[in-house]
């Protein structure tokens, strides 16, 4: 999945939406995907990177910020695969999103990397607004 400056606010509904109607399927109406707390430490990960970002002078950014961004992404590894309950809410909701996948895709740009953390930003709004729940 691409996601650009035209389709990122989209494609973070369509994500949302898919969640949501899978799991009404499966719990009988209810919407039951991973709270907003469950993603709240990797959402503060991905502001504070985006903060540094933002006054980074250069389009390619440094190695250090770059490797803040590798360790974001291994701290969605990590939750994927610490999720082991058989909602697999954590695992449905980075599969998904395509996060890992994007996260990569940032590469050493800074375009890149506010693109994603504008999709980020779209992914919980539209989290909250389709009925996920906070704990």
């Amino acid at each position: 999945m691409r996601i650009n400056e035209n389709n990122y606010v989209d494609k973070a509904e369509e994500a949302i939406k898919s969640l949501v109607e899978e799991s009404k399927q499966k719990c009988r109406g209810k919407v039951n995907i991973v709270t907003t707390s469950k993603i709240r430490n990797l959402l503060a990960m991905t502001a504070d990177i985006y903060n540094q970002v933002l006054v980074c002078q250069e389009e390619v950014l440094s190695d250090d910020i770059c490797g803040r961004i590798e360790y974001l992404r291994v701290r969605f590894m990590y939750e994927y695969g610490r999720d082991d309950s058989k909602e697999r809410k954590v695992k449905n909701f980075i599969d998904k999103t395509n996060i890992l996948v994007l996260l990569k895709e940032v590469g050493k740009t800074k375009h890149n990397y506010i693109l994603f953390s504008k999709y980020m930003e779209a992914l919980i709004a539209f989290h909250k607004y389709y009925g996920g729940k906070e704990q």
